[in-house]
């Protein structure tokens, strides 16, 4: 099994995860609401939890 030669310090370790996060995130529009939200996620939109533009579950309304 490899083994490094030397210790990689913190600050070379962090460059090189940099770059991941500077990346602009994809979104996804719903067919049935029109809103946009992350890829192969489940969204909440006006009380009603939505997954692949059908309604999953709706919001409880505690009074």
């Amino acid at each position: 099994m490899a083994h490094p030669k030397r210790k990689t310090s913190k600050t070379r370790r962090d460059k090189r995860r940099t770059h991941k996060k500077l990346r602009e995130k994809n979104l996804a529009v719903c067919p049935t609401t029109g809103e946009f939200h992350l890829p192969h996620r489940a969204f909440w939109h006006e009380g009603k939890l939505y997954y692949k533009g059908k309604v999953v579950m709706e919001q409880e309304v505690l009074a």
